[in-house]
């Protein structure tokens, strides 16, 4: 039986939703376990996924590099990954995740104010009920977890490049921007990352190229799959992103949610859903 082009979509998404907390589980066992530097699983992670991408590079992608918002942009993803990979080395999967989901909700904010994108209320509701989502998970009256205050932080970040990567449609091809923010993110932490380099050892070899590879992986798919079908069909499935990170989670280091993460993840899922139904 004929697969449908929808069909392998979704296929393609479950995949690169499941890569992408894989390599950010990679990176929690170098942080966590082996004791390597934030800073160094994000600089290794831009610096192999540029060398990945670059046998696909055009030959338009070199005027990008001249454009002083790639660099802003590649700036704040750079901030961000450190932050996550920050955030991984104390604070469980599934929390780190669902506090960085944050970053959504502050880019549609971004968006309003600097890019002028229509507000409707239905979807500023959305948006508070989901950030009270975000507020169950960090708890601020509580005894504050710094990893959990480091995943809020990265989801700023990230909040802000989604909002610039908005900012700069046209600009340039999907391959042609990612090789542009991964080498750039990479010259940003090259003297970090030189700086913590970790001894030399198979299993944090193993982890680094793991990390790098499922997190670039995840995103190609997703661009693969958004050239076979529609961001509005197939943008309820980013939110599988959390559901993986729980299993992750619970699989490679026997951890699973308190309740008020359960609750906090619930109430994102369910407003990003509604949210997407109302394109």
């Amino acid at each position: 039986m004929l697969v449908s082009a929808m069909q392998r979509a979704v296929l393609i998404m479950f995949v690169a939703m499941s890569l992408i907390p894989a390599g950010d589980s990679a990176g929690k066992l170098l942080t966590s376990t082996l004791g390597v530097a934030p800073v160094f699983v994000a600089w290794s992670r831009f610096a192999l996924g540029a060398l990945m991408v670059l046998p696909f590079l055009s030959r338009g992608a070199v005027r990008l590099f001249r454009d002083w918002r790639i660099w802003l942009r590649a700036g704040m993803l750079s901030g961000g990954i450190t932050a996550i990979q920050t955030a991984l080395q104390t604070a469980d999967v599934a929390t780190v995740f669902t506090a960085f989901f944050i970053g959504p909700m502050f880019s549609y904010c971004l968006a309003a104010v600097f890019l002028r994108e229509p507000v409707t209320r239905l979807r500023s509701m959305l948006i508070v009920m989901g950030f009270g989502g975000v507020v169950l998970v960090v708890r601020p009256g509580a005894v504050p977890d710094p990893g959990v205050l480091w995943a809020v932080t990265a989801g700023l970040f990230y909040g802000a490049f989604l909002t610039m990567s908005r900012w700069l449609t046209g600009v340039g091809t999907p391959i042609a921007l990612t090789l542009s923010q991964l080498s750039i993110s990479a010259l940003f932490l090259l003297p970090f990352g030189l700086a913590h380099l970790p001894p030399a050892s198979l299993p944090v070899a193993a982890l680094t190229l793991a990390s790098a590879l499922c997190s670039m992986l995840g995103n190609l798919l997703l661009l693969y799959a958004y050239r076979i079908a529609s961001a509005t069909k197939l943008a309820p499935l980013i939110y599988f992103q959390l559901i993986a990170a729980v299993g992750f989670g619970w699989a490679v280091f026997g951890d699973l949610p308190d309740v008020y993460t359960w609750a906090g993840l619930a109430v994102i899922i369910a407003t990003g859903l509604a949210s997407t139904r109302l394109r």
